[in-house]
């Protein structure tokens, strides 16, 4: 029963010594010439290695980070359990980067920038928190913790999910028609869904025309989902005040791409939150204590939810 680790090997180290402490019984390995493929139970990797199918007794497949879109497409047996990276590091992170979007956008940080670059001292009328409308696409872990994070601030929060949900202080929406009152309630949206089938393209011209006028939009979920033109044809337009956007497609942008130097968008490089060995390698072995006592993995995919 051996763990291949398919990553850097400087996470490796931390890894292998988390193993050595907390799953010693477990053969750790990040050689795959070194192991009998007949002898690999478990595999942690971000994409699928294209020698999958000479793993013939693999048991789960671990993703690196909180997403599994980049398994899809993949030839995976349906025997073999994909499991997303679930610990409090990621939800912590995404919690700061959120939280910062938020106020940005509710400060008109991206309008006092621009003013900035030309040398204008205006104050900007500003709404109160407590009446600043804050939506949230996705209410999974990441979805809960961000909306949990902003209580503090006095918003008002909703959130939406394909099924409903009850989170206390939330105003929470479901189903496709449920959608359309999140977005007609929304002055900040936060984008933190799954990558699907029904999740690509999402962020779109119709999708824009639904926020209120002066509405803005924080996009950490995954870089398919938001239709570049239309969020600029929204922004020029004047109906969005601003963006935050911290995933695109493709990564990284090419030169010349409007989002660099548009003045209504603060980019970043895919770093809302990102996968902290020290934290993600005892998560890991956890869930192999788990899988070993009978039980599913926390993180356990739906296969036909695709998350």
């Amino acid at each position: 029963m051996t763990f291949l680790f398919n990553s850097d090997a400087r996470r490796g180290a931390i890894f292998a010594d988390a193993f050595a402490r907390d799953l010693p019984e477990v053969p750790f390995s990040m050689d795959p010439e070194a192991v009998n493929p007949d002898a690999v139970r478990y595999l942690l990797t971000w994409t699928v290695p294209e020698n999958l199918p000479r793993y013939r007794n693999l048991e789960i497949i671990f993703s690196m980070g909180a997403g599994v879109d980049q398994f899809q497409g993949a030839a995976i047996p349906e025997s073999i359990k994909i499991v997303r990276l679930i610990e409090d590091g990621l939800s912590r992170m995404m919690q700061e980067y959120v939280t910062l979007a938020v106020l940005a956008l509710h400060r008109n940080l991206p309008r006092y920038l621009a003013q900035q670059k030309r040398a204008v001292w205006h104050m900007i009328d500003q709404t109160p928190a407590g009446e600043r409308r804050v939506g949230v696409l996705g209410l999974g872990a990441l979805g809960q913790a961000v909306l949990e994070r902003l209580q503090p601030f006095g918003f008002l929060r909703a959130g939406w999910s394909r099924s409903p949900r009850l989170l206390d202080g939330v105003t929470c929406h479901s189903g496709a028609g449920g959608l359309d009152c999140l977005l007609a309630a929304t002055d900040i949206l936060i984008c933190l869904l799954p990558l699907t089938a029904e999740t690509r393209g999402i962020l779109s011209a119709d999708l824009f025309r639904k926020l209120p006028q002066g509405a803005a939009l924080v996009h950490v979920g995954r870089g398919p989902q938001l239709d570049h033109a239309a969020l600029i044809d929204a922004l020029d337009s004047g109906h969005l005040s601003g963006a935050m956007v911290d995933v695109t497609d493709p990564e990284p942008l090419p030169p010349g791409h409007a989002f660099w130097s548009h003045p209504g968008i603060l980019l970043t490089p895919h770093v809302a939150s990102m996968t902290q060995p020290q934290l993600a390698a005892p998560a890991i072995t956890a869930n192999i204590r788990r899988h070993q006592a009978g039980l599913d993995p926390l993180g356990l995919v739906d296969r036909r939810r695709g998350y």
